[in-house]
Formats: C-alpha cells, structure tokens, sequence
C-alpha cells in the first residue's frame, strides 16, 4: 500500500509539472518563435501527454477526440454567428443598433449600456453564442462613437461571462446547484446580487483603465466584415434589427422556461426544448436574417448568398486554434489531471466557501473547462455538504462558479475566441480576458464570503 501510494504520489507531482511546461511551452511557441497557435497547442500537448506517461498514439487520439468534440459544440455555432454578423452589417441592421444605443448613451455611460445590453442578451446564452452575437454590434459602436475598441468590447465580455459563470441556468451553476441540491430560485438571486458589482468592476471600470494603457486597432478581416457599410438598398428598422438578435435569446429562454415550469414530455415543452438547442435558435435566427433582413430588404439573393460565404474564411484561424484547445483539454483529462486534483482537494481543511472556490480554480487552471471544473468539485463537495442550510448551498454552488472562471488562459476556447474576434496579441488577451474572468472569480468568491457572513 505504502508503495502505492509513493508511486501515485510521483505520478501525480509528474502529471502537474507537465501540464505547467505544457502551458509554458505553448506561451513561449506563441510569443518568442511567433508561430500560429494551433501548432504551438499541438506541440504543447504532446509534451503534456507524452510527459505524463501516455503513449504517443493514445495522445494523438485524445487530441483529436477532443477537438472534434469542441468544434462540434462550438465551432457550427461560430459559423453561424459569423453568418448573422455579416448579414446584420450588410443589411445595415448592426449600424441600426448602433445608432440607438448610441442615442441611449453617449461619452462616459456608453460602455455602462454596453454591458447592460451583454447582460440582457447573456443571460439565457452560452458565452460562446452571445460573443459571436455581441462581436458586430461592439466593431459598429467603436466605430462610430469613436471610442477605443477595448473600452466598448471589456463590458460586453464581462456582462456576458459574469452571468455565464454565477447564474443558472448556465451549465455550471446548474450543473453545482443540481449536485449540492440546493435551491435554484435562491441560488439565481444571490447570483444576481453578485454579479452585478462583478459586471462593474471587471466591465465598465477595468475597460475604462484598460483602454487608456492598452491602444487596440480593429482587426482588418473581421472588421471590414463586421463593420461593413450597409449595402441593402433599404435598411431595415430597428424594431427588426433588435428582434433579429434577440431571437435566439428569446427561443434559449423557451427552453429555460419549459425546464423548470412545464411538465418534461409534453409537447409544448418537448417542441421549446428544441428549439431553445443553441445551434437550432441560431440556425433559426441566420434564417430570419436572411429573409427579414436582406430579401425583404431588396439584397440580391446571390449578394445575400456572397455574405454568407465570405462570412467563413475569417474564421478559419479561429475554429482551428479552438480545436487544438479542445484536445489539449482532452488530452489533460485522459491523463488524469482531474483525479490528480481531487485527491489533493479531499485531505484539505478549510471553510467551505474557500475550498469549493480553490477546487474549481485548480481544475479550471489544468483542464481549461469551466463544465469540468464546476462539475468536478461539485462532487468532490457534496457528500459534505449534506447537512447545510439551503442559503448555504446555494453560496457554496455559486463560489464554484466564481473559481471555475479564474486567470482563464492558453487552454481555454474562450481566450482564443477573445484574441482572434479583436486581433490580439497573447499578452494583449492576457490582460484583457485572463485579468477581467480574474477579477469576476475574485468578486465572486468576496460576495460568497459577505453573503456567508450576513446570512448564516
């Protein structure tokens, strides 16, 4: 036994020491040799594998399990945001939006509406989905307000990623609310409280300091894409416009209602279900574009068929550099840097809130999946957690959430999607996705620990 225990103990400081080279080695790949992320990942994952004692072809496979899994998930729903992006510029439905929001609010309180509008739209989407939804609308409202990129992109992102990482019904927070059996109406009020002051410190504020110290140019392919002058010899109104965006919002929260208000195999919540997947309401949406704004406003059928086209080749880069994200992940997993953690996570002794926040930020940091993450301490936690009180529950859940999105980096979708929608450079993304998720697990993890204080 006393062997055995020795042998995982050096299986495990092993496991970890590759995984830190691994990141290290894909950061200098990027940054000093400066070649393209997707075979700086690659590279850096067989490092991993191969180092944390599996075979090479067991490593390969790993990689591409993981990145087909990725760009099953996320890559369809890229495209077709990218797809609704081009059209809503062409058809002049982006510069419409912009124009109002623009109306709502000018100088200092635009990027306040920024992050207000990411919020609303957030709430019931994948961050995924609402980033590809929010990316014209941010390139059209630099432009024309003649703010810095950063300082109108650094709210929308922390509005989005906030409600994605504190409310349900998220993956993870559902995920932790469902394993620690804690109540869900209470868990989102909580969560709302929180994120609120998240939003505001890592959004309006962070991008404010941000984009005073870091100048960012639009990106060439995607901004002339995303910002393009509308060419539809009508432009379509804003009541349109807004529903066109908000469609896949409404149709997510269909299916959100149909979860928790109706009866599971009856039709109406079967058909909400349905068209609440986020390829489906996306997939609905590209369709409406497409009649709502570009046949019914007089585009050509072969100009509106050329959008959707060219929509794609900008996002080739991206969906590969994703991929490779996928199966590093995968690979981190298959060696199992999961259970690695959780062993070490079992002997500790420290207060709840604390130590589920600790777990996730541990998981997130080796696996890069916020899903994993939540879920795994979610597990390691519950048969502790057993005999706590519900406020207490739902705190425990929501400090899981705030840990599963601390310093996310190289092995994360998000950042890749963060650093090839804005033309980053990997320091840039560092700092303007790594720093900001930072500060919302921090004030996270704080407004668990007030409300802890308060409540109990």
């Amino acid at each position: 036994m006393e062997l055995s225990t020795a042998a995982w103990m050096v299986h495990d400081t092993r496991l970890i020491l590759c995984v830190l080279l691994a990141i290290a080695t894909i950061i200098v790949l990027i940054s000093a040799t400066k070649l393209p992320p997707f075979l700086s990942i690659l590279i850096g994952t067989f490092i991993a594998g191969v180092g944390a004692g599996l075979p090479p072809e067991d490593v390969a496979k790993a990689f591409s399990k993981g990145a087909g899994a990725i760009l099953g998930e996320a890559g369809i729903i890229i495209a077709l945001g990218s797809m609704l992006g081009a059209l809503m510029a062409e058809s002049g439905a982006a510069d419409r939006i912009a124009s109002t929001l623009l109306g709502l609010g000018k100088g200092k309180s635009l990027p306040w509406v920024m992050a207000l509008v990411a919020m609303v739209i957030g709430l019931p989407l994948f961050f995924e989905v609402g980033l590809v939804m929010m990316v014209p609308i941010i390139f059209v409202m630099a432009r024309r307000s003649g703010q810095p990129l950063l300082k109108i992109a650094i709210p929308a992102l922390a509005g989005m990623t906030t409600l994605h990482a504190l409310m349900p019904p998220h993956p993870g927070p559902l995920i932790a609310v469902s394993a620690l059996h804690a109540d869900l109406g209470l868990t989102m009020l909580l969560g709302f409280s929180i994120a609120i002051p998240a939003v505001i410190l890592a959004g309006p504020i962070y991008g404010n300091w941000l984009s005073k110290r870091m100048h960012v140019e639009e990106p060439a392919e995607l901004g002339a894409l995303f910002s393009a002058a509308p060419k539809a010899p009508r432009q379509p109104s804003f009541g349109v416009s807004l529903l066109i965006i908000l469609l896949p919002v409404l149709l997510m929260l269909g299916s959100t209602l149909a979860k928790v208000a109706m009866s599971p195999e009856s039709t109406a919540a079967l058909t909400l279900k349905f068209l609440g997947e986020p390829l489906v309401a996306l997939g609905i949406a590209v369709m409406a574009a497409v009649i709502c704004l570009g046949w019914a406003n007089g585009m050509p059928r072969e100009q509106v068929g050329g959008t959707l086209r060219k929509s794609l080749a900008p996002i080739a880069v991206l969906l590969l550099t994703i991929g490779a994200g996928g199966g590093l992940k995968q690979t981190l997993l298959d060696a199992g840097v999961s259970q690695t953690i959780s062993k070490v996570a079992e002997g500790a002794h420290m207060p709840y809130l604390l130590l589920a926040w600790l777990i996730a930020v541990a998981l997130r940091q080796a696996t890069g999946s916020a899903t994993v993450a939540t879920t795994t301490t979610a597990g390691i936690l519950a048969p502790m957690m057993a005999g706590l009180a519900a406020t207490q529950s739902s705190l425990v859940a929501l400090a899981i959430g705030a840990g599963s999105v601390f310093f996310c980096h190289v092995n994360d979708a998000g950042f890749w999607m963060v650093r090839e929608y804005f033309g980053l450079q990997l320091k840039q993304t560092i700092w303007v996705w790594s720093i900001l998720q930072t500060i919302v697990s921090v004030v996270g993890l704080v407004g668990t620990l007030l409300w802890w204080h308060w409540l109990t």
